[in-house]
């Protein structure tokens, strides 16, 4: 096999032990967290060597027999996405199941943040639900405007591994989630079910400046 030139050149994103600690502690301005100041030194500790020593997967298990390596060290959150997935694709091809459709809000606008009122994507994708009820299907709703009003919702970037090597890109994704970084907490991974189960898919979005929102 030849010898693979693997381009690269980007600067460095290693932070210094300041730049980490102001980062980290710019989630607790609030002088309420004054009072546990201490614990909060105490984390920061933690979280600063899980970030120089890259713990990405820090909880494990061994793969197994239905894996080619059964032997491999694969994160705990990663199986229970697949996990999901796996039960979301049984339901999808058992014929006593209900024909399901997954229905997409595609607006950030909404009721509960700056805006203050609801968005007319929302109230489309409402209206559309009972007339695929009625029509004996089931239906799940996939709100994306949470991704601005609820706490804790985040959807990171696809990093297109892919493109510089197919093995590299694992169903379901396993960029994420990534505890050294703080990257936790990807709500693809309550996504992909839906996703898997649903035998159609209906978007309903707004165009913002020309374009779907970027959510």
């Amino acid at each position: 096999m030849p010898e693979i030139d693997v381009r690269k050149g980007m600067p460095s994103v290693e932070l210094s032990r300041e730049e980490f600690e102001r980062r980290f502690h710019s989630r607790f301005q609030d002088p309420a967290f004054a009072a546990v100041e201490a614990e909060l030194a105490a984390v920061t500790a933690v979280a600063w060597e899980n970030y120089t020593k890259s713990r990405k997967a820090p909880r494990t298990r061994k793969a197994g027999p239905k894996f080619a390596d059964p032997a491999y060290d694969l994160s705990v959150d990663w199986l229970h996405a697949r996990d999901a997935i796996a039960l979301a694709r049984a339901r999808h091809d058992d014929p006593r199941e209900k024909k399901r459709v997954l229905l997409i809000n595609g607006s950030s606008r909404s009721d509960q943040t700056c805006p203050g009122e609801i968005s007319k994507s929302f109230r489309l994708t409402k209206m559309a639900e009972p007339i695929f009820t009625e029509a004996g299907l089931a239906v799940d709703i996939l709100d994306l405007s949470l991704l601005a009003s609820e706490m804790g919702r985040t959807i990171f970037p696809c990093k297109a591994c892919v493109s510089t090597a197919m093995p590299l890109c694992h169903w379901p994704c396993s960029c994420y989630p990534n505890h050294g970084m703080g990257q936790t907490g990807d709500w693809m991974n309550e996504i992909y079910p839906l996703w898997t189960a649903a035998h159609g898919v209906m978007i309903v979005t707004p165009v913002n400046w020309y374009q779907v929102p970027g959510g």
